[in-house]
């Protein structure tokens, strides 16, 4: 069949419209179960973890395990070393200073930063928060600064990581969970009492500004996209992800998501964003442009494993989990208790393409 003139020009524009279309449509991933490692308890009996740290260059994989870090090869998953000091008690995360040769393990009961080696692994120091519940911990390049959210104090510990003392205590005013920066000099921190996302400048130590995160509640992961200033916000109580402008707050999209989200990771050379709940699942989305976000897949996973990070090398996401026990018994001071992880049996989760 011939065509007209006409005819071949709209066929063209069409056939780069579909191009366009296909290149912004979301990737298939198929995120599935490459490996579970399984690591003996901890010492001391406990069983206790959250959050996880991806060294890609050195590659390695820190995890916190109650009264120890463990350090995993990030390419064949095997046990490099556990990271232990007498006066750890409840480690949370671990913070990487690499023009320091320094990392720093945050431990909420110890009200502490731990100081180690990054090449010896050996722990080399201690900088007292004082502050009850020091739980997540991230190093901004900008300010150069080591900043501790204390989530039961509600308040931010700055340290300076070179000298290995207390700058200073910025009162958020409620319970902070996990934050971002953009490395230019902005810090972003949820806020689970507040539901909202408090905007502080890294170089002044300042708060600029504070911004709802309806219709997501209890908002406890953060993620950025740096480039696009986008921030990805995720709460428990309404079960939802946002994606926020970094720069005045507003609310673009939001997605439901399942219970007990504990973590959201954007991978900006795939454009994929990552939320891990304590339900049992990855909820992957893929950035579209700035201002649009699609459903990519879900993937299942185990009760339990609500704290990831991604290895921007292999693309592999590492997870972590246990057994459980029944919950307690409900109290007034904990009315809807989870269950209770079973000493003995932690593990580390892999998934990957």
């Amino acid at each position: 069949m011939k065509l007209s003139s006409l005819g071949r020009l709209a066929l063209g524009v069409s056939i780069l419209l579909f191009g366009a279309y296909t290149l912004a449509s979301p990737p298939a991933v198929n995120y599935h179960l490459l490996k579970k490692v399984p690591l003996p308890a901890a010492p001391g009996g406990g069983e206790y973890f959250d959050y996880i740290t991806v060294d890609p260059e050195a590659r390695r994989v820190y995890v916190s395990h109650g009264t120890e870090v463990v350090v995993l090869n990030a390419d064949d998953y095997s046990l490099v070393t556990t990271i232990s000091d007498p006066r750890f008690k409840r480690i949370h995360g671990v913070a990487l200073v690499k023009p320091l040769n320094k990392g720093f393990i945050s431990d909420g009961e110890a009200q502490s930063a731990f100081v180690f080696d990054l090449k010896t692994l050996k722990v080399t120091g201690e900088v007292k928060t004082n502050q009850p519940d020091t739980d997540s911990i991230i190093y901004d390049p900008a300010s150069k600064c080591i900043f501790t959210f204390n989530g039961d104090s509600h308040n931010s510990t700055v340290i300076d990581p070179a000298k290995g003392t207390v700058v200073k205590n910025i009162d958020l005013v409620g319970a902070v969970e996990f934050p971002a920066v953009d490395g230019k000099g902005m810090l972003y921190d949820n806020n689970e009492d507040k539901n909202d996302v408090v905007a502080i400048d890294t170089k002044t130590l300042e708060i600029k500004n504070r911004w709802p995160v309806a219709p997501e509640g209890q908002a406890v992961a953060m993620a950025i996209d740096a480039k696009n200033r986008r921030l990805f916000s995720a709460g428990r109580n309404p079960q939802f992800m946002v994606m926020m402008d970094a720069d005045n707050g507003k609310i673009i999209q939001s997605f439901p998501i399942t219970a007990g989200v504990d973590a959201t990771v954007f991978e900006p050379a795939t454009g994929l964003l990552f939320v891990s709940t304590r339900e049992g699942m990855i909820h992957i989305f893929h950035e579209d442009s700035p201002d649009k976000l699609s459903e990519v897949e879900t993937v299942k996973t185990e009760y339990g494993a609500k704290t990831m990070q991604i290895d921007p090398k292999t693309h592999n996401l590492f997870l972590s989990t246990s057994d459980f026990d029944p919950p307690a018994a409900p109290t007034d001071k904990q009315p809807h208790p989870l269950a209770r992880s079973k000493p003995g049996n932690f593990r580390v989760l892999v998934y990957g393409r």
